[in-house]
């Protein structure tokens, strides 16, 4: 399983170190010319790996599909992440279906992989939205935090419903003969760390990715990490707020020992 910790501007070229691939915010990229330029240059000149997502964690809602595809054709990513609406499979569907020529366009300029996000707020909705993406995406993401992991997952606390409740909802996936095992999938950010292990142990073996920010921002905030389980806690900051941090030494050490930490969990 690749892995990505997204990091800020000061540690991007640091972060090839911990980084198996990079992963772009689309909202940062006019906001700051240092974080547009490292990712301009990232595949070509460095030849990088970059996922160019649609923000919508940090939005609320995702970019604007036309100016999306703007930052498509000028990062030039390996794949990106289609514009989805939260928890709204029929949004994203037809989200997805109105960004097909944008796709079309793109895949004819240069090599790159359409991710479609999976949405919904029950088990049909997000079952009906899997098997589109499953049809028309070249890449699935499944994200940590749908409302309805609350409901099938376990454990006494939000964080644990949600790390319980996506392994829940992949296995049942698997269990009733949805799972497409022909499609790479992507697992976007996480609650607890130890989530991963369960698919790598289930030898789940097109998970081929994951993205989560959490252990350069418990760096941030003086957490380290265990190489059992990682945290017990999540800061709730997002990474994206903390884009201009400036680290001190101590700091810049916990992300070391926080991303080798990280691996041994998914048992890299």
């Amino acid at each position: 399983m690749k892995v990505s910790h997204e990091s800020p501007i000061s540690i991007l070229n640091y972060s090839k170190e911990y980084n198996d691939f990079d992963y772009c915010l689309v909202h940062l990229l006019d906001e700051y010319p240092e974080y547009k330029r490292y990712y301009e240059g990232a595949r070509g000149s460095y030849n990088r790996e970059v996922l160019l997502d649609n923000s919508i964690f940090e939005l609320g809602k995702a970019f604007d599909s036309h100016k999306f595809w703007v930052k498509v054709k000028e990062i030039k990513p390996n794949m990106f992440i289609v514009p989805d609406v939260l928890e709204d499979a029929k949004g994203t569907v037809d989200s997805f279906k109105a960004f097909a020529n944008y796709t079309l366009n793109i895949k004819e300029s240069f090599l790159t992989k359409a991710i479609g996000a999976v949405q919904g707020k029950t088990w049909h909705e997000l079952k009906e939205c899997y098997k589109f993406m499953s049809d028309s995406a070249d890449m699935i993401a499944i994200s940590f935090d749908f409302s309805y992991y609350q409901a099938i997952g376990e454990g006494k606390s939000h964080l644990e419903k949600w790390c319980t409740g996506r392994q829940r909802f992949i296995n049942d996936l698997i269990s009733n003969g949805i799972w497409n095992w022909n499609k790479p999938h992507h697992l976007l950010g996480c609650s607890l760390a130890k989530e991963f292990r369960f698919y790598v142990d289930r030898d789940i073996h097109n998970i081929v990715s994951c993205d989560t920010s959490n252990p350069v921002v418990a760096a941030i905030h003086g957490l380290k990490y265990d190489a059992d389980y990682g945290l017990d806690n999540k800061p709730s900051t997002k990474l994206a707020d903390l884009i201009t941090h400036n680290f001190t030494d101590d700091q810049l050490e916990l992300v070391k020992y926080n991303t080798t930490m990280f691996k041994k969990i998914i048992r890299r």
